[in-house]
């Protein structure tokens, strides 16, 4: 038998794709910030940056903008293309999991011009979400135009996603680990070469137009003593408990909306007005915010004010997203968690005055922790924060603050942002699955029924012959009454193996079992069984019967399972209505 060597096409196209990918999502990244530019200028004629246009404007415009942009824009996003409401990631996910990574065209440039001009006009959303799935959609249109398998679209999907957020913040790394902590949790190890050069392909691409490439003035950071870790500590639960402030108004202003039954097409209307009179008050907490985090790192900031427009933030966020908005959650996070750690910053200044914390140390680490807890994505965070100051010091501080955040969150929510917005649609993704097409799918149409069983008297060399003649050498143990009292495997016998002189021919098949075995029933579903398998290194699991739970009746199989889902997927897509072309293995 001999090893055949990949072929060079095989290796070659994949890199070639994710070149291309990522240019053209550095492109788009460029595209969709100058399409913002375009419409502040606009909307808000003068001179300065955004906050200063915005006050030189009349009341009635600063209240009406938003407005019109909501009203505008509302029935884009109810009849043409409703998958680009909200944040843009959750609408990926979905994309992987449930549709082999297929977006429609449509969503590239309406995902842009729709979130552009909700940001321009001063509405409180992020740039970063809608870039991934610009990105993403750029990739998969490049897959279905040159009709590309199931394979090559959802790892074009991720290159496209990674080059977005890299070629955003300058970030390459923070891209590539944003698509393997979010979006691909199971993604193979040779998909990562080709994220990683589109990711680097999307920052070279953004880096030739924007210049100064850098979107704050991050102070340097220096610990001054052990002792501040502990505060910084206590930064990431606080972090922890906004982030879920943070995820409670935003559902709960959609559920609101839902109770008033207000048309999805005005909703976002109803959002503007929000804003319209918020910003009144509190300018600096609309649009993207990056002017005031800037201060803030700077500085500038009390305490006072740092609440303040905390507060307004999360007013102002919530009812953007939660009104159905195009824009994402990943600047206002960033926002928030400055003002967070500013106000952190300078009560920790009131406890401890003779040290050497500055409030902007807080600031910059209250961002990495707020992003950790609403995406449940920490090395992301930690390494979005690190890129941006590219100082080694503050990498202890985030991962001190970050790591209590994602915590706080999964023990008192249990899911991210995204996982949540998917969860109101009625999706539920399990590392990277479709939790709603496994919960359809019944064990018992799946059932391997030729199962070997070994009584538990049986001895040690009787046992080996069968392992040594058995190609799937797992066996289930049955008591005198016939009932499932355990399950042998060759790594039950291994570590007994490996002793010299430990083979007691008086060792039974009872003395080996594990007893503690996990079972699922005929009638569960395979979501069941899938988080079984996720959860353990079990490779099958014994079936009981639905009308005796002490007997089994089979074994479901791990490579089974897998199959099972990959067919479900695979049918899904070969149907009909179907705009993809299917071939069969031996049709033409």
């Amino acid at each position: 038998m001999t090893n055949q060597k990949p072929a060079l096409n095989s290796i070659l196209f994949p890199l070639l794709l994710a070149v291309v990918i990522g240019a053209l999502a550095g492109i788009g990244a460029v595209f969709f910030r100058w399409l913002i530019e375009i419409g502040i200028n606009v909307f808000w004629p003068g001179e300065g940056d955004f906050v200063s246009r915005y006050e030189q404007a009349p009341i009635f415009w600063r209240v009406g903008i938003p407005v019109l942009a909501g009203f505008i824009l509302g029935p884009l996003l109810h009849f043409v293309a409703p998958e680009i409401r909200g944040p843009g990631v959750p609408e990926v996910m979905a994309a992987l999991a449930q549709r082999d990574g297929i977006i429609r065209h449509r969503v590239t440039l309406a995902k842009s011009f729709a979130t552009a001009t909700f940001i321009a006009s001063g509405c409180s959303l992020g740039r970063e979400g809608p870039i991934v799935q610009i990105g993403s959609s750029i990739g998969s249109s490049l897959c279905q135009l040159f009709r590309l398998g199931p394979d090559h679209r959802k790892l074009a999907v991720a290159c496209g996603a990674a080059a977005g957020i890299a070629a955003t913040f300058q970030a390459p790394m923070a891209g590539t680990l944003f698509v393997v902590e979010i979006l691909l949790f199971d993604l193979e190890v040779t998909s990562l070469s080709n994220i990683v050069i589109a990711a680097v392909t999307g920052t070279m691409v953004s880096r030739s137009f924007w210049n100064e490439g850098i979107l704050f003035q991050a102070p340097q950071f220096a610990l001054g003593h052990p002792a501040e870790l502990l505060l910084y500590l206590g930064l990431g639960l606080m972090a922890g408990l906004l982030s879920l402030i943070l995820m409670a108004l935003v559902f709960g202003f959609s559920k609101g909306i839902d109770r008033l039954k207000v048309p999805g097409w005005l909703s976002p209307a109803l959002g503007g007005i929000i804003i319209g009179i918020l910003g009144l008050f509190h300018p600096q907490a609309l649009g993207v915010g990056y002017e005031a985090v800037t201060q803030v790192l700077q500085g500038d900031f009390l305490c006072t004010t740092a609440l303040v427009l905390l507060l307004a933030k999360l007013l102002a966020t919530s009812s953007c997203i939660g009104s159905g908005m195009s824009g994402g959650i990943f600047a206002p996070s960033l926002f928030l968690g400055a003002m967070l750690g500013a106000i952190c910053g300078n009560l920790a200044l009131l406890i401890w005055p003779a040290s050497l914390m500055l409030p902007s140390h807080f600031a910059l680490v209250g961002m990495g922790a707020m992003v950790a807890g609403t995406t449940l994505a920490p090395i992301t965070a930690i390494l979005t924060i690190f890129e941006l100051t590219n100082n080694y010091e503050i990498i202890l501080p985030l991962m001190l603050a970050c790591i209590p955040s994602i915590i706080v969150v999964r023990v008192l929510h249990g899911f991210s942002i995204y996982e949540t917005r998917l969860l109101m649609q009625g999706i539920r993704i399990v590392r990277g699955h479709d939790a709603n097409r496994l919960r359809a799918m019944k064990i018992h149409d799946y059932i391997c029924t030729d199962v070997s069983t070994l009584p538990g008297n049986m001895p040690l060399d009787e046992i080996m012959e069968r392992l040594l003649s058995n190609p799937f050498p797992h066996f289930m143990i049955n008591n005198k009454q016939g009932n499932l009292a355990g399950v042998l495997t060759l790594r039950d016998v291994r570590a007994l193996l490996a002793q010299p002189g430990s083979a007691d021919t008086s060792i039974t098949a009872a003395d080996l079992m594990t007893r503690d075995v996990a079972t699922v029933s005929e009638n569960d579903n395979l979501e069941k069984a899938f988080h079984l398998f996720s959860h353990h290194h079990f490779s099958f699991l014994p079936v009981m019967s639905a009308s005796q739970p002490s007997q089994t009746v089979g074994c479901l199989k791990k490579d089974d399972l897998l199959t099972a889902y990959d067919q479900h997927i695979l049918r899904d897509h070969c149907l009909p209505s179907s705009s993809l072309v299917c071939r069969l293995p031996g049709k033409k």
